[in-house]
């Protein structure tokens, strides 16, 4: 873990760069670098003197088949050693092709099988909530595709009647998926009582607005809409 952040914005293609390989799923990450960035950037209250603190927000990478752009955030934030980018995917390395909370600083959950972290961002946000901690913000990036797993049908319903007002998922929609949602993503985050915004997932200033417009008593969903081929 370094301590100093010396990156911007501008250098996450640079840090990108320096994972190579065969197994980079570059769309994947491409098409989540923007919230990525405004998140860690402006929203969260995430830095590498706070990982370990019990009041730190957590953020939880359900979309982690494609985690460059992850790790190319957290390195330019001072949560990972840049160094470490070089070797990503070696047998040695804390970075693996799907992010691993024991191995990887900042990772808050092992992911990469589709569809589990709606659910665990669920029991993460009841989880501090049974423990009276009410200034932690739980947010889960998830694709638009996961939304087919049932187990996402029923998080949703459970954190809209238990109103959990500390948690946000955020969905980057690039029409991938293969059912789609009746009147649309929004429309079935909204029809489970939780404050739903649509937005340009590349627009920060517009990122940052839905991010922050948060409620005591109802999570809330930013769909993050991409071009289709950000996959």
């Amino acid at each position: 873990m370094t301590t100093a952040t010396e990156f911007g914005y501008a250098d996450l293609p640079d840090l990108i760069g320096r994972m190579a390989g065969d197994e980079k799923h570059s769309p994947a990450a491409t098409s989540t670098l923007d919230v990525l960035w405004v998140l860690y950037d402006r929203v969260l209250a995430i830095g590498p003197e706070l990982i370990d603190h019990p009041e730190r927000d957590r953020f939880l990478l359900s979309k982690g088949h494609g985690p460059m752009a992850y790790y190319a955030v957290l390195a330019a934030k001072g949560i990972l050693d840049p160094a470490e980018l070089d070797r990503w995917g070696r047998f040695d390395s804390p970075l693996g092709f799907h992010p691993d909370r024991v191995l990887a600083p900042g990772v808050e959950i092992g992911s990469g099988s589709l569809g589990h972290g709606v659910p665990l961002a669920l029991g993460t946000a009841l989880g501090l909530r049974a423990q009276g901690r009410t200034g932690p913000r739980v947010v889960v990036l998830v694709g638009d595709a996961e939304l087919d797993e049932g187990s996402n049908h029923e998080a949703i319903a459970v954190a809209g009647r238990r109103g959990l007002g500390n948690l946000t998922a955020v969905v980057v929609d690039n029409s991938s998926s293969s059912y789609g949602w009746p009147g649309g993503i929004e429309q079935r985050f909204a029809g489970e009582d939780w404050a739903a915004r649509s937005v340009d997932g590349r627009d920060h200033d517009a990122l940052h607005a839905a991010l922050t417009d948060t409620r005591p008593d109802r999570p809330l969903a930013v769909i993050a809409r991409v071009e289709s081929k950000e996959y």
